[in-house]
């Protein structure tokens, strides 16, 4: 039942359509369409909860190589098991309005063209996918063992989410965390497993520089924006607040989730990321902090909540590794969702029906809905158009 169900229709049962899950009755494919607009002149884009993906990209690992891994990292392998639909389906059946993409760095083309383990099942290593053979970012989890993605090329993902936001201009913000991967994998057999090019500035450079390909400016939510005249990043989030939700429908905000070096590498030459498209998982009391990762709402609820007091925007994760799936244990996901954390990440937007019925959803079925710790002055009443 969604929060509106029990209301009559009319300008509420509208509203049902504008922030509910598009496949409940009477509702337009669209999940979040320019049809109807709340007076959204004083609530920020901070005020609400969004659903989100981990890994957004991945699908499941093949069946024989999934069995070769349980050998030789059987604790790790059943991490593995776990599927997403195509991004844009993930935007209009299931509310997803935060993904995640992981890249490496292939600016020739090629380096992750072969699966190397395929010669383990007497099977030609060229994959034969175009994509792979192209230069630029590829979208990838594991290299050589998990490497299925409903999209290869980073800018082929980017592509899809402009063609959605394209034709649904008035959605919620559509935050992307990017990870930038370079770390090689063991290689017990000698198979000759690709060797991850490093991510140095250039590399870090051309996510930049592959997101502005696909987006204008003006599209996106980007640190520049956020900080304005304020003397940092930090700063500007801390006093002045995030864009107001009706500046920011239709737009996309990038966010960096690496740490340590890659981070330092990111903001060097760039103070509270001037020029930079991607906000950075940077510590508080930093000049570029805005954006936070806190992955385990459990350890971490105060601290969260905390956070999003003081006006920082937070993911964390309702689940990992498979385990609440398999269990059906949903005390993180209740964790998650009662933190205030802004974007709460799931592999299980739908139950698999495999392990159990687990799911996660924004309470009420809703795309969004107001942020328990800092939506205040936001209520249903305020969203209704």
């Amino acid at each position: 039942m969604t929060l509106f169900q029990s209301t009559p229709l009319g300008i509420v049962g509208a509203m049902t359509c504008l922030l509910t899950l598009p496949f409940l009755s009477g509702c337009s494919n669209s999940s979040d369409d320019d049809q109807y607009r709340p007076p959204e002149d004083n609530l920020m884009m901070n005020q609400l909860q969004y659903l989100g993906t981990h890994n957004s990209y991945h699908l499941r690992i093949r069946e024989d190589i999934f069995d070769l891994l349980l050998v030789y990292i059987p604790d790790e392998a059943p991490t593995l098991q776990y599927a997403h639909i195509p991004l844009a389906e993930q935007f209009a059946t299931q509310g997803i309005r935060q993904i995640e993409l992981d890249v490496f760095h292939d600016p020739e083309g090629g380096l992750y063209a072969d699966h190397q383990a395929l010669t383990l099942f007497e099977e030609d290593p060229a994959s034969g996918i175009p994509a792979l053979s192209k230069p630029g970012l590829k979208v990838l989890h594991v290299q050589e063992v998990d490497y299925e993605t409903t999209c290869y090329l980073f800018v082929s993902c980017l592509q899809e989410i402009k063609e959605w936001s394209d034709a649904n201009p008035e959605h919620l913000p559509i935050m992307v965390l990017v990870e930038a991967k370079d770390e090689a994998i063991p290689d017990p057999l000698n198979l000759g497993f690709a060797i991850p090019l490093p991510f140095g500035s250039s590399a870090l450079d051309t996510i930049d520089a592959e997101i502005r390909s696909v987006f204008p400016d003006q599209q996106l939510i980007l640190p520049d924006t956020v900080r304005a005249g304020a003397a940092t990043l930090e700063l500007a989030v801390l006093t002045d607040g995030w864009p107001l939700l009706s500046e920011s429908r239709g737009k996309i905000l990038f966010a960096l989730d690496n740490g340590g070096e890659i981070l330092e590498l990111y903001i060097a030459g760039h103070p509270s990321l001037e020029n930079r498209v991607l906000f950075t998982n940077s510590p508080p009391g930093t000049p570029e902090a805005a954006f936070i990762k806190w992955n385990d709402p459990q350890r971490e609820l105060g601290a969260i909540a905390d956070l999003v007091l003081q006006g920082y925007m937070v993911r964390t994760r309702a689940d990992a590794d498979t385990v609440q799936a398999r269990s059906g244990d949903t005390t993180r996901r209740e964790a998650a969702l009662a933190s205030g954390a802004h974007w709460i990440s799931t592999d299980y937007p739908v139950p698999d029906p495999t392990f159990s019925t687990y799911r996660v959803t924004i309470p009420g079925d809703l795309i969004a809905r107001c942020n328990p710790v800092s939506g205040g002055g936001c209520t249903a009443e305020a969203l209704i158009p």
